[in-house]
């Protein structure tokens, strides 16, 4: 992008959208009042639809006399009114229709599906373009071509004829002629099935533009998938640079042989033996990706590979089901909760893990206190436990600026795939169901630096293979979880693995855990943790075998 080209597209993001950064920030300063107009107006125009009247939000007046009228929800209690809404039309959770779903993985066998309503679509693009807003106020982030990773937009469609897919995706698409003409990859390259001409492609298009200024995509498990890719296929992807040409002869449309550009990578990767964001976009000034949670694992990785000017800008606090951030400040990574979009609920951390403790609005936040998060959309979601942990560090006014921790008890999410402790055990007893055996002691490790799974297991008293048992527990994960097995295809997930501990491992286990203050009668096995939160070492255990 020209200089001047630059300063009119600032300029134009300036007036649309500087007004409604400034009513953001100002709203700041008053979140209680924000968020008890906000609930009114959710409750309001939902109050005739079949949870509303159910649960009385006409006669609601208070956050307090909502969380009386109306218990914490899963998205399992939700999903028969979002099933009957879809197919039969009925206004079963909002007034208006929804017009598009998230899918994501869910905590069943079922995949969930997150509805969306015009209104909530309208909103998700003023966020997109809000943070566009942003970005544009850092160090010439935007000022050359953006490489962003997304999602497909449509996947498929419900029964009732709605679309579902990634909103990522959605969003790509419903960018304006000239935004879209600022991203390095076409729309429909997301839509490619084939994980490795997925990759292959992507890398391509890359690769053949050397004006990148910014990087984009929700988890940098991405980029360092891709940049692996690279690096294993590097002389095909060169010779595909230099032609113009990939497999795929839709997507060579839009490709321009560059031999010049191939000349100059081979060039770098005779000298170095490989190739690193720094040598292939040396003018990087922003990668935008989520830091926290296991992520930061990924971006330790992927900092070294990325030129000195490149700033790690936050991506806010998001999930299928909500925005729950605006990176405000990139220089900062100040990220403010949607404070006019949801309606939030917190409960201290320890206190809702052992069943206790009361339900806090944002203004009554801590600095440094960690928190589940339970959401009002007005998509539909109503005192929704998303099973997310958040930390304040810090604040914006009066808003306590959030910052994602972890999944809840019982998920682990290295890359997206959010897998849930009743999936690894159906997973596992379905398994040896079909091996007519019965698993012994076993829990399953998430190893955030590894971005693989292995399954620690007592042996059981039949001889089983545990490679062809890691086959099959993988196969069933990926059956019931999309998420996973979406990224176990693209590669950002690594095989999961069976090790074998000595006979009685798992009451060693249990006695530690009292040792260490956990209540004896009380005691219940936590069959999937992260590797960071797991206390006794099982790797230095199955090592002696």
């Amino acid at each position: 992008m020209s200089s001047l080209s630059y300063t009119l597209f600032r300029a134009a993001l300036g007036v649309t959208l500087g007004k409604r950064y400034r009513a953001l920030m100002e709203g700041a300063k008053t979140p209680r009042e924000v968020q008890d107009a906000l609930l009114q107006s959710i409750l309001a125009t939902n109050a005739g639809t079949v949870f509303g009247e159910a649960h009385g939000f006409s006669a609601i007046g208070s956050a307090e006399e909502y969380r009386e009228a109306v218990a914490v929800q899963t998205y399992e209690d939700l999903r028969p009114l979002i099933e009957r809404q879809e197919l039969t039309g009925e206004r079963c959770l909002t007034q208006a229709k929804p017009v598009y779903y998230h899918r994501t993985s869910g905590t069943i066998g079922e995949p969930k599906n997150i509805p969306v309503t015009a209104a909530g679509l309208r909103q998700m693009k003023l966020d997109q373009k809000l943070s566009a807003y942003v970005w544009s106020r850092g160090q010439g982030i935007l000022e050359g071509k953006l490489f962003a990773i997304g999602g497909s937009a449509v996947e498929g469609h419900m029964e009732g004829g709605t679309p579902f897919g990634s909103a990522s995706g959605l969003l790509y698409r419903s960018q304006s002629r000239f935004v879209r003409s600022r991203y390095v990859l076409p729309a429909d390259l997301s839509d490619v099935e084939d994980y490795e001409s997925r990759y292959f492609a992507m890398a391509v298009y890359g690769l053949g533009e050397p004006d990148v200024s910014s990087m984009a995509t929700a988890n940098p498990s991405t980029f360092l998938r891709l940049l692996s890719v690279v690096n294993q296929n590097a002389d095909a992807i060169l010779d595909a640079v230099e032609t113009g040409r990939v497999p795929d002869e839709a997507l060579s449309a839009r490709l321009k042989p560059r031999p010049w550009r191939a000349d100059d990578l081979r060039e770098r990767l005779a000298e170095a033996g490989r190739l690193t964001y720094a040598d292939i976009w040396p003018n990087l000034k922003g990668v935008v990706t989520w830091t926290g949670g296991s992520c930061g694992i990924a971006l330790g990785s992927l900092s070294g590979l990325l030129p000195d000017s490149a700033a790690i800008i936050e991506w806010g606090y998001s999930s299928s089901e909500f925005r729950g951030t605006l990176n405000v400040d990139v220089r900062k990574n100040a990220c403010l909760p949607t404070l006019f979009n949801t309606f939030f609920e917190f409960v201290e951390r320890g206190a809702w893990e052992e069943a206790t403790g009361e339900f806090l609005g944002l203004h009554e936040l801590r600095d440094g206190h960690e928190y589940y998060v339970f959401v009002t959309t007005g998509d539909g979601l109503y005192r929704y436990d998303i099973n997310d942990i958040v930390r304040v560090h810090g604040w914006i006014h009066a808003t306590p600026m959030l910052e994602f921790v972890q999944k809840g008890k019982g998920v682990t999410n290295i890359t997206g795939e959010k897998l849930t402790e009743s999936q690894v055990l159906t997973a596992v007893t379905s398994t040896f169901s079909q091996l007519r055996a019965t698993p012994g002691f076993f829990i399953a490790v998430a190893n955030e630096a590894a971005s693989s799974y292995t399954i620690f297991m007592e042996p059981p008293s039949s001889e089983v293979d545990g490679d062809d048992l890691a086959v099959e527990v993988d196969r069933h994960l990926g059956i019931m979880n999309v998420e996973y097995h979406s990224k176990r295809r693209s590669g950002r997930l690594g095989p999961l693995q069976v090790r074998w501990l000595p006979a009685g491992t798992g009451d060693l286990y249990r006695a530690s855990c009292v040792a260490a203050g956990q209540r004896d009668a009380q005691f219940k096995y936590l069959h999937l943790q992260y590797a960071r939160d797991c206390a006794y070492d099982f790797e230095s255990v199955a090592e002696l075998l």
